[in-house]
């Protein structure tokens, strides 16, 4: 069981968030943001987006620290990554 999450450096609706993910299932990535208070409607697919004052408690609960690029690169290895569709043009 292996959380990760990155650093919170994604701005949105004037905060920064972070990215929570599984590298194991979707159940293990919900009961872990359950744990730590994060809403249902969090989750985005494939990850679940915290906000930067949740980041210190996903860590302290045992999600561990990686850059982004490290995150999806774990998250597709495990075949859980689900792209966002891009309008056509």
């Amino acid at each position: 069981m292996t959380l990760y999450i990155d650093p919170p450096t994604w701005p949105g609706h004037g905060r920064m968030w972070s990215h929570l993910v599984s590298d194991v299932s979707y159940e293990e990535l919900h009961a872990f943001a359950a744990s730590i208070g994060c809403p249902p409607k969090a989750f985005d697919g494939d990850h679940y987006d915290l906000p930067e004052f949740r980041y210190a408690d996903a860590v302290a609960a045992g999600a561990v620290e990686v850059g982004s690029k490290e995150l999806v690169r774990r998250l597709t290895a495990a075949g859980l990554r689900r792209p966002k569709r891009r309008p056509s043009a």
